[in-house]
């Protein structure tokens, strides 16, 4: 039986979605739902929210067999979603996680991660004098964004990713992981940590009031998320006059890869789906 929800269409339409737990907040449907309505495509992207891993395996085993093009993947399947795939990318292999499920005519299931992308993107377009292989680049949490992250910096040619977590141990798990270029730091190192970067990113929720006083002038700031738009930290970065990065751009460039993934074309890089979002989210730039 297909774990599709009913009324969802099928048959000429070309399927995709986003599967994680919850579900609700995700704007990935609308980002998708946009493009697919300014190309004129005959496609439907749909949420799905299984509510453990059997779940999530249960949907898997369907969409091998129903026709759905693929599936983006967010907490907390990742990593589930890179176990599962018959072939994996050298990006997500790297990243330790996927967050992006593309399934072929037989049913065989290729695993690839964007979100490193989707962060180096959203670096360019709002930090764009800020340069991410000159100096190290301090990441403040430890979880599973954290991973793909490290990855895309170290590509990008970034000397040193230092890792702050509460709980050390996770972070000395990326140090091992990648064994070169990445250190590992706790709270009570935060200024050591932050001294002499030229970027930091927030990839944790919650934490200590961020303090920027060591950065250099052509330092950035990013929070990789987006409700809201401005969190504490990129105000506080603001009020240092540092430029910053906000996670709707990583969500929104993340995104791109995927959409052609599944439709076969790429979305314009002239329609404005950044405004469309922000107007969605009753954000202002």
């Amino acid at each position: 039986m297909s774990d599709l929800p009913i009324g969802l269409p099928t048959g000429a339409a070309m399927v995709a979605g986003v599967v994680g737990q919850p579900i609700h907040h995700s704007l990935s449907p609308f980002l998708h739902t946009a493009w697919l309505r300014d190309l004129g495509l005959n496609g439907v992207y749909a949420p799905f929210g299984p509510k453990d891993e059997h779940g999530f395996d249960r949907l898997i085993l369907s969409c091998r067999s129903n026709g759905i093009k693929g599936l983006n993947v967010t907490a907390p399947f990742k990593e589930q979603a890179l176990a599962l795939a018959d072939t994996v990318s050298d990006t997500a292999k790297k990243a330790g996680s996927a967050n992006l499920l593309t399934f072929d005519e037989e049913g065989y299931l290729h695993a690839d991660s964007t979100d490193g992308h989707g962060l180096i993107r959203a670096f360019e377009l709002q930090a764009p004098d800020c340069d991410l292989s000159s100096a190290p680049v301090a990441i403040m949490g430890a979880g599973g964004a954290s991973r793909a992250v490290v990855a895309a910096l170290l590509d990008k040619g970034c000397p040193e990713v230092r890792i702050i977590n509460r709980t050390i141990a996770r972070a000395e798990e990326l140090v091992f992981a990648f064994k070169i270029g990445v250190t590992a730091f706790d709270l009570t190192q935060v200024d050591r940590a932050f001294s002499g970067a030229i970027a930091i990113i927030n990839a944790a929720s919650g934490g200590p009031h961020p303090l920027f006083e060591n950065l250099t002038e052509n330092a950035a700031v990013m929070d990789m998320t987006y409700r809201p738009l401005k969190t504490a930290w990129l105000q506080a970065a603001e009020a240092r006059g540092l430029k910053t990065v906000d996670g709707l751009n990583m969500l929104i460039e993340q995104a791109r890869p995927s959409f052609k993934a599944f439709y076969g074309i790429e979305p314009r890089p002239d329609y404005d789906i950044r405004k469309l979002a922000l107007d969605f989210l009753g954000e202002t730039a």
